[in-house]
């Protein structure tokens, strides 16, 4: 099944999902290796280090320093790889409102990271995109 590329049906179909939990994120030294205990939900290898984003209950368990407490929105439309304009829109919304988010395009699905108290008010702005009249 291809990806939709059309900005406005993207749009239209993004239906956003909050998913449970509170999700952070940690870095390793780039030699490490990934505790077998953690189930990343996301890895990244970076120059600087592995990136790892994991629930807040793991990087605690495992005694992991971490940044940016985030609750994971999953826009289950499915989004081409190379869809032009769609997160730079949600984005841009999420930023007028002052909401940061740090967005992830997986290979069915774009997910954003967003601050843990915002999460609801970025529910909201993403619900409205969805609702409103696209050309």
């Amino acid at each position: 099944m291809t990806g939709e590329r059309d900005l406005d049906a993207l749009l239209r179909q993004m239906r956003p999902e909050l998913r449970p939990g509170t999700f952070v994120f940690c870095t390793i030294a780039a030699n490490e290796r990934i505790p077998a205990a953690l189930n990343a939900l996301l890895t990244f290898r970076e120059q600087e280090g592995t990136t790892l984003v994991i629930s807040r209950e793991e990087a605690e368990a495992a005694a992991l320093r971490y940044a940016f407490p985030s609750r994971l929105i999953t826009l289950t439309v499915h989004s081409a790889l190379d869809a032009v304009g769609f997160l730079a829109a949600i984005t841009a919304r999420l930023a007028d409102a002052g909401i940061s988010v740090n967005a992830v395009s997986a290979f069915h699905h774009d997910h954003l990271f967003v601050p843990a108290d915002r999460a609801d008010e970025a529910m909201v702005l993403l619900q409205q995109m969805s609702e409103a009249k696209h050309p």
